[in-house]
C-alpha cells in the first residue's frame, strides 16, 4: 500500500511540472484511466492554484529588472495566440505546449483574473487529462505495443 502511495506522489509531482508526466508515468505504473485523470489533473491544478496566488504575492513584495531581449520569436507567438484565442487559447495549449506554471505566468502576465485563470486551466486540465490518459490506455491495448513493451 505504501508504495501505491509513493508511486502516486512521485507522478503528482511531476505533474506540478509537466503535464504529460501524468497520462505516460500513470500508465507505465498501471494505473487505471481514472487514477492516472486524478493525479495528472490535481499535480496541474496545485501548480496553477499556488502560482495565481504566489504570483501576486511576488510581483507584489519583489522589484524585479530583468535585462532579456523584449521581443523574441517565443513571446511573438504566445502575443500572437493571445491576441487571437484570448486566455481560453493559452489554457487550451498549456497542457500540452506549457508547463503548468508557464500558462499560469502568461495568464497572470496579461492580468486575467485569477477566478478565470483557475477555472479555464481546470477545464483545459481536466479535458487534455481524459484525452491523454484514454488514448495511452488505448495504444497500450494494442497487441503490437503489448509485446514491444510487454
Amino acid at each position: 500500500m505504501i508504495e501505491y502511495f509513493l508511486k502516486f506522489f512521485a507522478i503528482y509531482v511531476s505533474c506540478l511540472f509537466k503535464f504529460i508526466a501524468g497520462p505516460v508515468l500513470g500508465a507505465a505504473a498501471g494505473f487505471s484511466l481514472l487514477e492516472i485523470i486524478l493525479v495528472t489533473h490535481a499535480g496541474m491544478m496545485t501548480s496553477v492554484v499556488g502560482f495565481t496566488f504566489l504570483g501576486e504575492w511576488f510581483k507584489s513584495h519583489w522589484k524585479l529588472q530583468v535585462n532579456k531581449k523584449r521581443f523574441t520569436s517565443r513571446k511573438r507567438r504566445i502575443v500572437r495566440v493571445w491576441q487571437k484565442f484570448g486566455p481560453v487559447g493559452i489554457a487550451t495549449l498549456t497542457p500540452i505546449l506549457l508547463t503548468p506554471i508557464g500558462g499560469t505566468i502568461i495568464m497572470s502576465a496579461f492580468h486575467v483574473k485569477k477566478e478565470k485563470i483557475i477555472s479555464y486551466m481546470f477545464i483545459s486540465g481536466l479535458v487534455w487529462a481524459i484525452v491523454l490518459g484514454a488514448s495511452i490506455n488505448y495504444i497500450l491495448t494494442i497487441s503490437f505495443f503489448q509485446r514491444l513493451f510487454g
